[in-house]
């Protein structure tokens, strides 16, 4: 029996192998994965699915698991068990069908779940044709080769049951009215049926998989469902391959991607796979004729040609579409027909039809198979029923807003009350305000799009492919125009909070092609130029813009331009922000509280915050801590200078201890003191999350230091620790460098200006000569003296792991530099050294010029500010000639004139490494800058030149700009303070913008 039923299936489910498979492997579903979340958010359970789509632009939350279908039955851990009720959830056309016909494809097969002796799959399409019936007859109804039923629903042996596409289902399921039923041959409801299927009273050692729509599947009880999946869609990349494998030529492909690319709301809707399909086919259909249209830019338009495409009888593409006026009187009447199946469906929240339904409206079963009908509806076939779906439930309210479209223009009552009298509605517009009234006031959103595609029928662009197939009528063209007023009188009045049916109106101003609101605000967010013009308009175009602009969302940057009032409003529409930049607010801790129930939804997208340089005290870290206790998305948070102190860092550590997603965290200049300090350490001794601490400028004291040492040799995740400028002094770097000697996680330790004086130093040194981990040590702005130098010397002589060495503005001299320069020879690890405001001299660089002859792992030398002089100068000139490592050399003020320009120009000619050079603030006159042209002309890797105030006057600068003309590789060059006057200034500007267009000019 069981291999009859395998068998049975599979011959069943093979007729649709053409229609479920893509052409490109990678998105084969046999190649992708579920996403195993923690329930429905609350988008999902409220939201239109193109609403869900557009506010995440499909992206899956970060800390879902995948999940593939071959563990869909199989419990998570060793110790759990296998799920009873699963449940998988996907916006209309993601594909939920076709992962349920490959799913038993593959099990017919043997594949996959070899332990399930029998699947019995059913659709909700094919229930919905039933009244009363019991399991057991269901099970005979639609597979009679089952001879034994009740064998089947047995405990002894193991039986999938699948119910796909609950949103199809006429019925609502009530599971605290329904009447209990445990007995598999008592004939019952088919509502009641499934009820006590799920719920476990009936067939309860069956699984039961169930898919659905989002919005439908919250009405299942969560604490029923063992096991909840999403079904994700295509991503850029998807797209792209998708494209790519479905043309032929590639020429087709690039070109609709680069014009969904720039028509961002096409791009978004094609995260559902089959709105792909619609859109790659008519795009297609689009270039090949020979009209020369222009490709839509709305998704009216696409909707449109669509159609249009479809009713073109037999005609192959390429040739000239069939004239408007000659095609069949038929697809006129049809498409109406449709239409009004169509919209009064949609106001039933109805989506699939029985023969019944097509009949009732004058639909003629035949035409169902003509082009139109064919490529409009699809026909569902099975043992208990036929029924009808539209190709997509977009297609549904396109085909809607059509007959509405028509059908106001005449109708003297309102179009919503499909049979009863209502009060007299005359008048196009009456009926337009009609619709949006509707759609405003329908909590689920159900005629988001629908009100969408009914705005979009008054562009000329968008109606014209629908010319022969509608009866339009004379437009005067005033309609487009009203239209666009009352929408923006919709946009300024409304709720204190910004909605997702405010941002619908957007949307329907898109669709308009009405844009010059929605162009300002863009360009104001992407400039950082919105404060002050935060209207409830512009919020609602904000809202808009952060679901179709992935670079709108990826880094929103409100820096300056909110207050609490717009906060409010902008709540709702913050969620699916990737990186959210809320700096210099003037925020105090009234609005933490509202960003604290931001950060603590649901729904919360957010990877990113920054909150510098507000006026955020221990009151608000209170309401940001609380959110972190349940945020799951949240990995970097920048609170710098504001003003949390102590307590408000308590509150935040308390957190932390919980928290297992922040990976980075900013307190820079918050006060938080040596208590602050002693709180975060207790963070890291169970925080096995955080990498980056910065606590820059806090005040944390020796003290704090040493609690902060003492948590790092327990700690092992923590990469990336800034101490800077918190007055540690020697105890406290003794502390840390004890704690490095045993700590060989942490990479980079930022310790400037904390009064180190050489004792610190050498308790540093000594712990760099055991450790093997730290790869950046900054010590700039301390008072390490030549002592410390050499203790620096001893450790470099042995450590090969520090790659970046920071000792700006210290006290070394020259002899604690020679002996630096004496372990560079040796050094095979350190590539940046950074020497600047150390009184360095000609002896000390001649010793570092020595050191990179043998040297080749130094790649930045920077001896600003050092008055090494010509002699200097020279000495690196020649390393330069052998050395091929250095790729950066900073010379800003270091007392050089023409003889050492001259040097450094003739080590360019030879040297085929050297990236950047900066010689600012030097004399290098004419005659050097003569001789640097000349070594641009045969220099070939030189990308950034400065040589800001270095008396080249106008001679000097020509002759830069001349050899520009034989250098391509010049990215930078900077000619600033050089006494050229502005014309002169604009002449070269303009000489080196003409020889070399790809370098840019500072002058």
């Amino acid at each position: 029996m069981v291999k009859e039923h395998k068998e049975a299936l599979r011959q069943r489910h093979e007729q649709y192998r053409d229609r479920d498979s893509i052409i490109c492997p990678k998105l084969n579903i046999s190649s992708r994965t579920l996403l195993l979340v923690d329930g429905l958010s609350d988008i999902q359970q409220k939201e239109h699915d193109l609403m869900q789509v557009g506010a995440t632009r499909g992206r899956k939350r970060n800390h879902l698991r995948q999940l593939g279908l071959t563990k869909l039955l199989e419990p998570l851990t060793r110790v759990s068990l296998p799920p009873r009720v699963s449940l998988t959830v996907g916006v209309a056309g993601i594909g939920k069908t076709t992962w349920v016909r490959h799913f038993l494809r593959q099990w017919s097969q043997g594949a996959i779940c070899t332990d399930v002796s029998f699947i019995l799959p059913f659709t909700f399409c094919e229930l919905n044709s039933l009244e009363k019936v019991s399991a057991e007859r269901l099970v005979k109804m639609a597979f009679p080769h089952l001879t034994d039923p009740g064998l089947v629903l047995s405990s002894s042996c193991r039986t999938l049951l699948i119910l796909d596409g609950l949103d199809e289902f006429r019925c609502t399921l009530n599971f605290s009215d329904a009447a209990p039923c445990s007995d598999p041959k008592k004939e019952v409801s088919i509502d009641d049926l499934v009820t006590n299927i799920i719920r476990g009273n009936l067939l309860p050692d069956v699984a039961v998989w169930v898919t659905s729509r989002p919005g439908v599947a919250s009405l299942i009880p969560g604490g029923l469902v063992d096991r909840v999946t999403e079904i994700p869609g295509f991503s850029s990349k998807d797209i792209q391959l998708f494209l790519n494998h479905h043309f032929s030529e590639r020429d087709f492909s690039s070109k609709i991607w680069a014009h969904l690319e720039s028509n961002k709301i096409l791009m978004v809707m094609c995260y559902i796979p089959c709105i792909s399909w619609i859109v790659a086919d008519t795009l297609m259909y689009i270039m090949q004729s020979e009209t020369q249209e222009g490709l839509p830019r709305t998704c009216t338009e696409l909707y449109a040609h669509f159609c249009s495409m479809k009713a073109e009888v037999g005609e192959p593409r390429g040739r000239e579409p069939v004239k408007m006026e000659q095609l069949h009187g038929t697809n006129r009447k049809l498409l109406g027909n449709l239409g009004r199946l169509a919209f009064y469906g949609l106001l039933k929240h109805k989506y699939t039809f029985s023969e019944q339904d097509l009949r009732a409206y004058g639909i003629d079963l035949l035409l169902t198979q003509c082009s139109l009908g064919a490529g409009v509806l699809v026909r569902e076939e099975s043992a208990l029923s036929t029924t009808y779906r539209f190709t997509h439930l977009t297609l549904q309210e396109f085909l809607a807003a059509t007959f509405y479209h028509i059908s106001s223009k005449r109708a003297l009552f309102d179009l919503f009350s499909e049979s009863t009298m209502s009060w007299p509605k005359i008048g196009f517009q009456n009926h337009f305000k009609s619709a949006f009234q509707h759609s405003q006031q329908a909590e689920d959103g159900h005629l988001d799009v629908f009100v969408r595609f009914l705005t979009g029928l008054l562009c000329p662009a968008a109606i014209k492919p629908l010319a022969g197939l509608l009866a339009l009528g004379k437009d005067d063209g005033n309609q487009k125009a009203w239209a666009a007023g009352f929408l923006q009188g919709l946009l300024v009045s409304g709720g204190a909070v910004v909605s997702l049916r405010s941002v619908n109106l957007a949307y329907c101003l898109q669709e308009l092609q009405h844009t010059e609101l929605l162009r300002s605000v863009e360009e104001d967010l992407q400039l950082g130029s919105l404060a002050g013009k935060l209207t409830r308009a512009h919020c609602v175009v904000l809202g808009y813009l952060l679901h179709v602009s992935a670079e709108c969302s990826e880094q929103t940057n409100l820096t300056g331009s909110l207050n609490y009032a717009t906060v409010k409003c902008l709540l709702p529409q913050l969620l699916y922000c990737s990186f959210l930049r809320l700096e210099n607010n003037h925020f105090k801790d009234d609005v933490m509280e509202l960003l604290g129930s931001l950060l603590s939804a649901k729904d919360c997208h957010i990877q990113k915050i920054s909150l510098a340089e507000n006026a955020i005290s221990n009151k608000g870290a209170k309401a940001l801590s609380r959110a972190l206790l349940v945020n799951r998305t949240l990995t970097s948070l920048n609170l710098r200078n504001n003003n949390i102190g102590s307590k408000g860092a308590k509150f935040l550590a308390e957190a932390l201890k919980m928290n297992q997603v922040l990976v980075s965290i900013n307190f820079q200049n918050n006060s938080i003191e040596e208590e602050g300090a002693q709180a975060l350490a207790e963070v890291l001794h169970c925080n096995r999350k955080l990498v980056s601490l910065n606590l820059r400028k806090n005040m944390v004291g020796a003290g704090g230091a040493k609690r902060i040492a003492e948590a790092l040799k327990t700690n092992r995740t923590l990469t990336k620790l800034i101490l800077c400028s918190n007055q540690l002094g020697d105890k406290g770097t003794v502390a840390l460098a004890e704690a490095l000697t045993v700590n060989h996680t942490l990479l980079s330790l930022q310790l400037q200006s904390n009064s180190i004086s050489n004792k610190g130093m050498t308790a540093l040194t000594k712990a760099l000569r055991l450790n093997r981990g730290l790869v950046s040590l900054n010590l700039r702005e301390n008072s390490i003296g030549v002592e410390g130098a050499k203790n620096m010397a001893l450790a470099l002589h042995e450590n090969n792991s520090l790659q970046d060495l920071d000792l700006t503005a210290n006290l070394l001299h020259d002899e604690g530099v020679q002996a630096i320069a004496g372990a560079i020879k040796v050094n095979r690890g350190l590539t940046s050294l950074h020497l600047q405001w150390n009184f360095i001299k000609c002896s000390a660089t001649k010793a570092l010029a020595n050191a990179l002859l043998t040297n080749a792992t130094i790649q930045l030398l920077d001896l600003q500010e050092n008055a090494i002089g010509n002699e200097g100068v020279v000495f690196l000139a020649e390393a330069l000639k052998t050395n091929m490592s250095l790729r950066t050399l900073c010379l800003q003020g270091v007392s050089a004139s023409t003889s050492g320009a001259l040097a450094m120009a003739e080590a360019l000619m030879r040297n085929q490494t050297l990236q950047t050079l900066d010689l600012r603030g030097n004399s290098v006159g004419m005659e050097g800058a003569k001789a640097l042209a000349n070594a641009l002309k045969s220099n070939r890797s030189l990308k950034s030149l400065n040589l800001q105030e270095n008396s080249l006057g106008m001679d000097g600068a020509i002759f830069i700009a001349t050899a520009l003309k034989g250098n391509h590789q010049l990215t930078y060059i900077n000619l600033q303070g050089n006494g050229i006057g502005e014309s002169g200034a604009k002449v070269i500007s303009d000489a080196i913008r003409a020889d070399a267009p790809g370098c840019v000019v500072d002058i």
